[in-house]
């Protein structure tokens, strides 16, 4: 797995909000996935997206 891309996944997940200590939970090939996903989102919807695959995940409460 390409380092850069791990980089920019985190970045994009601080981006919408993940607290960092809810960050440090979530394996490297997970934020990738979450950052794809909420990447394919509409702006306006990426936040409320991610905190939805964040809750499914069990990383947040709802």
């Amino acid at each position: 797995m390409d380092d850069q891309v791990a980089v920019d996944a985190k970045r994009i997940l601080l981006r919408y909000g993940v607290p960092i200590s809810v960050l440090d939970q979530i394996d490297v090939k997970s934020r990738i996935q979450y950052a794809r996903q909420v990447s394919r989102t509409q702006l306006s919807d990426r936040e409320p997206r991610l905190r939805e695959l964040l809750t499914e995940g069990g990383y947040l409460e709802a």
